[in-house]
């Protein structure tokens, strides 16, 4: 058995965000770098339902751990 393989928009569709990559790259740029001790689903500005989305998919390795962990990257890197 095959597990579902998640994309980055369909992540940002799941979290209610903008997910042509247009939107992508302006959350991206407005919402990085995050503080490097700043735990991904703890930055302010998730709402509690997408915070809870993102700490359950990494917390329980579920299907989205992996595009999870990529934007958590993403929202890391300067400029």
């Amino acid at each position: 058995m095959e597990s579902p393989t998640h994309t980055l928009p369909s992540l940002f569709e799941q979290l209610g965000l903008p997910a042509d990559p247009a939107g992508i790259e302006k959350f991206v740029s407005s919402h990085s770098p995050l503080k490097a001790n700043l735990i991904l689903h703890d930055a302010f500005f998730w709402t509690p339902a997408q915070a809870a989305f993102l700490r359950e998919g990494i917390s329980q390795d579920a299907d989205w751990a992996e595009v999870v962990d990529q934007l958590n990257l993403m929202l890391r890197k300067m400029g």
